[in-house]
């Protein structure tokens, strides 16, 4: 009999892990023919979350817990969780009941069909306020048209991945990245089921703005080039327009004989620069940043506490 795994990621979610063991545990695994394993990573919560991981743990040998010895952020707990994990494939499943557990029968079908990664795309949308919804339609445009990948449309953060897919991604242990594109960026057979992606059962949501930006940068920085081919055009731009400027210049003084005055159009032309010139250093500096980042070799995740592994 084959084993899926069950990937979840929780940072104080107390008030959604019970429900959410209760329906994964109501799908019929006798019927799908698969053994089950379900392996929590609690990202350093400061709410109950432990202790009701350790209850389920306690009553279930099934259940597995990872504990960061602190928040290390979702993707980082994702990745944990699919080193940790031993089934044939496994499923990356939010803890917030966003994503409803009772789409894993349909990335089965799927995945025993011969298909290596099963995307479960957002169809439609919940809950959501018109700036999140923005700010994700823009992010995806800006991967798919500028980076390496080509994410689904209408974003997708619940899928189903094969074995092959987390031994290769256990040889790229990049940290500032997105885990879920850099699986789409492996290449493997691929394919999708939509769904409609709920409403948070309990509790705020703490995926905040600053995170989602953080996010964006990292993906372009790790799967895009473009920022660092802007810098050369912008570089191009401003060095042709000052050539320009100074044969305009030199024109007119020479022929006729009247020299271009004014202190105001000098600021401008010196402010415009430099800020160009900072924006070059800054996407220069990103990328040093994460290239030191990841010389120093210092770990992705600590974890404090495993149970049931």
């Amino acid at each position: 009999m084959r084993k899926l795994s069950i990937v979840v990621a929780a940072y104080n979610e107390a008030g959604n892990l019970p429900l959410l063991y209760q329906r994964v545990c109501a799908l019929d695994w006798v019927k799908l023919d698969l053994e089950v394993e379900f392996v929590f990573v609690d990202d350093h919560s400061s709410d109950g979350t432990l202790r009701i991981l350790r209850e389920l743990a306690a009553q279930d040998p099934r259940v597995k817990v990872l504990r960061f010895s602190k928040n290390f952020g979702s993707h980082k707990a994702f990745t944990a969780g699919l080193e940790h994990c031993t089934g044939d494939a496994a499923v990356i499943l939010a803890a917030d009941l966003q994503d409803p557990p009772e789409a894993i029968p349909q990335l089965i079908v799927k995945w025993r069909a011969g298909v290596k990664v099963v995307w479960a795309v957002r169809a439609a949308r919940e809950g959501v306020s018109m700036i999140d919804q923005l700010f994700a339609n823009f992010y995806y445009r800006l991967m798919r048209k500028y980076a390496e990948v080509q994410p689904p449309r209408e974003g997708a953060d619940f899928l189903l991945a094969d074995r092959c897919v987390l031994q290769e991604l256990r040889a790229a242990p990049e940290k500032n990245t997105s885990v879920l594109l850099l699986i789409q960026w492996m290449g493997f057979p691929q394919d999708f089921i939509n769904y409609t992606k709920g409403t948070r059962h309990s509790g705020r949501s703490n995926w905040t703005f600053a995170k989602k930006l953080k996010l964006a940068i990292d993906s372009l920085a790790s799967f895009s080039y473009a920022p660092i081919r802007l810098a050369s055009l912008m570089g191009l731009f401003f060095g042709a327009t000052g050539f320009i400027y100074a044969f305009f210049i030199a024109t007119r003084a020479i022929w006729w004989s009247n020299p271009v005055q004014g202190w105001p159009a000098l600021m401008c032309v010196v402010l415009i620069t430099a800020g160009a010139q900072l924006l070059i250093l800054g996407a220069l500096g990103e990328y040093l940043w994460r290239n030191y980042d990841e010389t120093r070799s210092r770990p992705r995740f600590i974890i404090e506490e495993r149970i049931n592994l």
